[in-house]
């Protein structure tokens, strides 16, 4: 029971910061999505770093390098190579939001493409790819109280009082719950990571040098990439999807507009990478387990099973506590994101009268309907943690060559070629996911490292061959003029713009489809 109330004490925490961090603040939509773009660097970091340290970090990770051992190294590869990217991309991503006042993903798409039919599909395929990304955190937050509490909560139970909690404060506070409560959550999260990283090699091995050769002697080639499936070319492809799809999430994407300027992306560019590295410590946890409680059926299980063994209560209460705060804050975040995507760039396109307050109040409902819908999936699904991970991935980056081809001072693709590009990637993605199969199944006569390509990038390839064959194709068509920048042309001649309102410019651009 010690430990149980421990994770309660962390729970009750969580609840009251992100109910409290909306006081002194009128919570219209675009306070409650991204908190009136007033954000800092840490604020934003610890929102960025939330995209790291969620249950995929601290069960999957783990679990992987407990089950699948070398392959799971690349989990520490494609986030830096991210923030790489983020230091020229999310700049630009953050003026053009401000500039527009902007406040989805969609919105950018619809304003960058002057297509709000645009932002709907591309709000659609964010809230298709965040729904299993949702169950991801609420099954792991099911898995960890009901462990680290030794079976006082069940997992079902959990679950339920995990999205209860989440429904809570992000209906009342939004983005500033989440932020104020990721403060708590990687404090927290980083100790308890180093210390198991550390503590359960020295303690069990003498050094982390020791386990890697004590489990490279008991499981020969289990540290080292396989020589078919996740091969090296499954390593790399896989690293090169989840770099390219890192932003594209729509929570990750739609945080970047609370900066309250540029340098906060730059500047965090340059320290995330080195955060990155304490992922690594949580491999470390995984290796350990690999001989310490082998035959686990669920390696997902690996990092708290050792921990049940290797800490009194107290202790693995203060895990459980970090962790069940993985799962609140990118929940949060992914629960507010769908919410609000559905809400200005489904809704508001049907309904074009409607007025921003009833937006609000909409998206504000549609938090817990949205979570009733992860609760149910949660019960009924199966998968793993990681394939939960990297399906959410396949499809969330189909959005990324419409994105870079609308970046540039002339639009480089067309609507349809978007839409057609996304429409075909996502096809591909499911068609996979369902099969259960890869590309080697579906082609055999393949060179083998072909074989081995991670199926969302093979998606990812098949999008843009069709973006660029029907861009091509309706490019042609049309006028020369649709395909250039319209914040480009305000610029060079502000007087060629009917509209010198800018607010009145922004809902043209982003959510008017009678003007789209």
């Amino acid at each position: 029971m010690i430990a149980l109330a421990v994770i309660l004490a962390f729970v009750l925490v969580a609840l009251c910061v992100g109910i409290r961090s909306r006081r002194g603040r009128s919570m219209d939509l675009e306070q409650w999505s991204v908190g009136g773009r007033g954000f800092g660097s840490v604020f934003v970091f610890l929102l960025m770093a939330g995209e790291i340290y969620t249950t995929f970090t601290f069960l999957g990770a783990s679990g992987w390098a407990y089950g699948k051992g070398g392959p799971a190294f690349y989990i520490l590869c494609y986030g830096s190579l991210a923030y790489v990217i983020s230091y020229w991309l999310l700049p630009v991503i953050w003026s053009y939001a401000k500039q527009h006042q902007l406040l989805s993903q969609p919105d950018f798409f619809a304003a960058k493409y002057r297509s709000p039919a645009l932002g709907v599909v591309v709000a659609l395929v964010g809230v298709i790819a965040m729904v299993p990304y949702l169950v991801l955190q609420l099954q792991g937050l099911g898995v960890i109280v009901s462990v680290a509490s030794y079976g006082h909560i069940g997992q079902h139970a959990a679950v339920v009082i995990g999205a209860l909690v989440l429904a809570v404060y992000v209906t009342v506070s939004g983005i500033h719950g989440s932020a104020w409560t990721s403060v708590l959550k990687d404090g927290l999260i980083l100790a308890v990571v180093v210390v198991l990283g550390i503590y359960l090699p020295v303690h069990y091995f003498g050094s982390v040098g020791a386990m890697f050769h004590a489990v490279d002697a008991a499981e020969p080639g289990l540290l080292t990439l396989h020589s078919t499936g996740m091969s090296p070319t499954w390593f790399v492809s896989t690293v090169v999807l989840s770099a390219l799809g890192f932003y594209m999430w729509p929570h990750s994407f739609a945080a970047s507009y609370s900066a309250r300027n540029e340098q906060v992306f730059r500047r965090n560019a340059i320290f995330l990478p080195l955060y990155q590295l304490v992922l690594l410590f949580v491999l470390f946890v995984g290796f350990a387990a690999v001989l310490v409680v082998p035959g686990l059926k669920n390696g997902d299980l690996s990092l708290l099973t050792i921990s049940l063994k290797a800490f009194p209560p107290w202790f693995v209460g203060v895990i459980g506590g970090a962790g069940v705060l993985t799962a609140l804050v990118p929940g949060s975040l992914l629960l507010m994101t769908s919410a609000t995507s559905l809400a200005k760039n489904v809704y508001r396109v049907a309904r074009p009268a409607s007025s921003d307050a009833q937006v609000r109040r909409l998206a504000k409902v549609l938090v817990p309907v949205l979570a009733l819908v992860a609760l149910f999936f949660a019960f009924n699904g199966g998968s793993t943690i990681v394939s939960l991970l990297l399906m959410g991935y396949g499809l969330v980056t189909q959005l990324f060559p419409a994105l870079i081809l609308s970046l540039g001072h002339r639009r480089r693709a067309t609507v349809p070629g978007a839409v057609a590009g996304m429409a075909v990637g996502v096809a591909v993605v499911v068609a996979f996911t369902l099969a259960g199969t890869g590309l080697g199944d579906v082609a055999p006569w393949l060179p083998r490292p072909v074989q081995d390509l991670n199926t969302g990038l093979v998606a990812l390839v098949a999008n843009c061959a069709v973006l660029t064959v029907v861009s091509l194709l309706t490019g042609r068509a049309a006028d020369g003029s649709s395909a250039t920048d319209p914040a480009a042309n305000a610029s060079a001649d502000p007087s060629a713009d009917p509209s010198s309102d800018p607010s009145a410019d922004a809902d043209r651009l982003a959510g008017d489809p009678a003007t789209g």
